[in-house]
């Protein structure tokens, strides 16, 4: 019988997105700029943008090709998708610097800790 996870949910999403990218045979940038433009295209909350922010910046994807894209979908999705997308964009950007802004308040704490004999 298998162990039950505390996290069923984001464990499911986690396999589905490793087997899809597992079976795709795109590069790394044209990915990302894909699976952007989908969560664009369904107005997807901030906590979606957040997820692709790491694979975003293993590719290299800058600002102005984010904007490229919005500006690119902009006709077929809408102006208010496309406004929609980049307020939870922006959200997202803020929450992933507030989270590593936290991560390296810890590690810098716990280095201090370790030189005091914590």
């Amino acid at each position: 019988m298998a162990t039950a996870s505390e996290t069923p949910v984001l464990d499911t999403i986690a396999a589905m997105t490793i087997d899809s990218i597992e079976h795709c045979h795109m590069d790394d940038r044209t990915l990302i700029l894909s699976r952007i433009a989908a969560l664009v295209a369904m107005d997807a909350p901030a906590i979606s943008y957040l997820a692709h922010i790491p694979p975003a910046i293993k590719a290299e994807f800058t600002v102005e090709q984010l904007q490229d894209l919005l500006v690119a979908i902009a006709p077929v999705v809408g102006t208010a998708r496309v406004m929609s997308a980049a307020g939870h964009i922006a959200q997202a950007f803020g929450v992933a610097l507030a989270l590593a802004e936290s991560e390296a308040e810890a590690i810098a704490q716990a280095g201090a800790d370790s030189r005091s004999g914590s």
